[in-house]
């Protein structure tokens, strides 16, 4: 394996340490796995329907939950 070294500054290298504590693994792991997806080449188009590929957003944004029925949220509507 090939040595690079590198000057990062502080506040990166810090986020960097916290990262590689929290995960248990070296600074340099994350930053080879991190440039390896930087430079990954770019995959073919995934399988499926719009819906399929969006399946985990689903519910993932807060908001009022009658806005389609409570005549409040209706005010204006259209004019």
């Amino acid at each position: 394996m090939k040595t690079l070294s590198l000057k990062l500054p502080a506040e990166l290298e810090a986020k960097l340490a916290r990262i590689a504590l929290e995960q248990e693994v070296s600074k340099s792991s994350l930053v080879r796995e991190a440039i390896a997806e930087y430079v990954r080449e770019p995959s073919s188009p995934t399988e499926g329907s719009f819906l399929a590929q969006a399946r985990d957003l689903g519910g993932c944004v807060e908001a009022v939950e009658d806005l389609s029925t409570n005549p409040a949220h209706l005010r204006g509507l259209g004019e």
